[in-house]
């Protein structure tokens, strides 16, 4: 067990080391408790309005029970990122916001001062935005290409996975051990993997019941509890950031190669979001006018010894010339190699690009990666 975000988390589980969890739930599922994630609401005529202003998002092109990851952005107009998030769109006034515990404490005053900014506005009497959390909540995370065939059993009668895409969530009831319905949950379709899944926000009374209940569906030889150590591994190999690591307050959304996150509809000066006119310039490169970025996240594959965090990249054929450094970094149980992230020097991030890691202190043959490292297998329209 180890503090992580206000909680004690295991890194893992009996049984399994590490790599097999990891292992396992590539081939089967696992569980995942991520009940220290913050739930967030947030409700109100001006719902929409104030979430375009705080994110680079566009919730008012979000159909209900669809949902989009974002990130919250400075006020101060730089551009950088203060947490990454999940945001679902409910009903038309209605979202529920899923963001960082580690960055619970600065979330809170964020929201806080820009919500009471943004209510006392005079033009916003009619815009009021009222927000809540979920204290005590369980999130659970069901992941694996078996995932579908474990939750399926528990789901009320007439309900059909199938429909319910990568990126999409339904409310139902689900059965409990001693077959009676539990309270309402919220099943989305995704996860911090890679693999196909699903993320179950669970009234704290059912959050045990239901846990037993998809150990139960699936069996010992189907589905397995996960900690820490299987889903930063399972995230690296997707290619997906952890805030305080890979994402920072410095952090813009172009140089962490998050630029998708923005439609096209947000990619300009006016926009209205937060630190639109520094993200606009940094869309378009400074050969057709822009500002361009001077740095850029990537993958790595590092030969010899794995590369961990705050690990200098230098050039190949020069190692006193520093090019970035490493975020993330860790071997990687499905490749069998070993596997990183970083920022480095905007011309060198070109996949295929030799560079060369500084390994405690010893340099380290490197090439530049498209990530995600593992293909990622959600459940999409054919």
């Amino acid at each position: 067990m180890v503090p992580f975000g206000g909680f004690h988390m295991p890194v893992q589980y009996t049984g399994l080391t590490v790599s097999q969890s990891h292992t396992f739930t590539r081939e089967h599922c696992s569980i995942f408790d991520v009940s220290h994630m913050v739930q967030r609401w947030f409700e109100g005529k001006g719902a929409i309005s104030f979430l375009q202003r705080i994110t680079p998002s566009d919730p008012a092109a979000l159909q209900d029970n669809h949902s989009t990851l974002s990130c919250l952005l400075h006020a101060d107009g730089s551009g950088g990122i203060v947490d990454d998030t999940i945001i679902t769109r409910i009903k038309p006034d209605s979202f529920y916001v899923v963001t960082n515990a580690a960055c619970r404490d600065k979330d809170n005053y964020y929201l806080d001062q820009e919500l009471a900014k943004w209510n006392a506005e005079p033009d916003h009497e009619d815009l009021q935005v009222v927000q809540g959390q979920r204290p005590g909540w369980g999130l659970v995370a069901l992941q694996g290409p078996g995932a579908e065939a474990v939750l399926a059993p528990l789901l009320e009668a007439g309900q059909d996975l199938k429909t319910v895409y990568f990126g999409q969530s339904f409310s139902t009831r689900l059965r409990l051990p001693g077959k009676q319905l539990g309270a309402e949950v919220l099943i989305s379709r995704g996860g911090y993997t890679g693999e196909d899944g699903f993320e179950i926000s669970i009234h704290p009374a059912d959050t045990v019941p239901v846990t037993e209940a998809l150990l139960a569906s699936g069996g010992p030889d189907k589905v397995k509890l996960a900690g820490l150590g299987a889903r930063d591994s399972l995230r690296l190999e997707a290619g997906m950031c952890l805030y305080g690591h890979d994402l920072d307050d410095t952090t813009t959304p172009v140089e962490a190669a998050l630029s998708w996150i923005i439609p096209p509809s947000r990619r300009k000066p006016e926009a209205g979001f937060y630190g639109a006119e520094v993200i606009a310039r940094q869309l378009v490169p400074k050969s057709k006018g822009g500002s361009g970025v001077t740095r850029r996240r990537v993958g790595l594959l590092v030969e010899g010894a794995p590369a961990r965090e705050g690990a200098e990249i230098v050039d190949a054929n020069d190692k006193t010339v520093s090019l970035g450094s490493v975020t993330s970094g860790c071997p990687s149980p499905t490749l069998g190699k070993n596997i990183a992230m970083g920022y480095i020097k905007d011309g060198f991030h070109k996949a295929g690009t030799q560079v060369a890691v500084l390994v405690r202190g010893r340099p380290r043959a490197a090439v530049v990666a498209k990530m995600p490292f593992v293909p990622s297998k959600y459940w999409k329209p054919t």
